[in-house]
């Protein structure tokens, strides 16, 4: 397993070895004593999976209290995938970072507690699946609005403007938002 580390501290990047042949492939996505050896000691409580189309936009979503690490692949498809730090004591506050997933590169994100978290589906049928290390708590949700200026997101360009929900669309802006310590 390679793990890349992004601008943002404790946001990983994780390459999964891949064994690939004529049949296909084999990979293993979670294996706690392969994780905690590299200092990723993480227990999950709850597995998630969405399907979607071209052009959806989930997030950028949180908890307070309550939040959760986040370790998300794609299976099918492809997203940009999005974490923003809310850790006011950080010197990245507010400051995001993005990277491409998909059922091609394999790769896996790790957004730690104290994260906006959301994606942008670049192809139709992509299956997202993610798992957390708490629970999802609906009276704790959040939402970061996901065109907030205060922070920035460039996303990407694909030719037709997000399809967001009515909560996603409600979403506050970093100076409002319920961030943490």
């Amino acid at each position: 397993m390679n793990i890349i580390e992004t601008a943002l501290a404790g946001v990983l990047i994780i390459e999964p070895k891949v064994f690939g042949d004529a049949r296909g492939f084999f990979m293993e996505t979670w294996n706690a004593g392969t994780f905690a050896a590299a200092g990723l000691d993480l227990a999950f409580v709850q597995d998630n999976h969405s399907r979607s189309q071209k052009g959806v936009l989930r997030g950028l979503h949180f908890q307070n209290p309550g939040p959760q690490g986040k370790l998300v692949r794609v299976t099918k498809g492809a997203v940009f995938d999005v974490a923003v730090d809310l850790r006011k004591s950080s010197p990245t506050f507010g400051q995001w970072t993005g990277i491409e997933l998909s059922a091609a590169n394999k790769r896996m994100f790790w957004v730690p507690e104290g994260f906006a978290h959301g994606f942008l589906t670049l192809e139709d049928d992509t299956d997202f699946l993610y798992k957390c290390t708490a629970p999802y708590a609906p009276q704790s949700e959040h939402t970061l609005a996901w065109d907030d200026p205060a922070v920035g997101i460039d996303w990407p360009d694909i030719g037709m403007a997000p399809l967001v929900s009515d909560k996603d669309a409600r979403g506050t802006g970093l100076a409002d938002a319920a961030v943490f310590a």
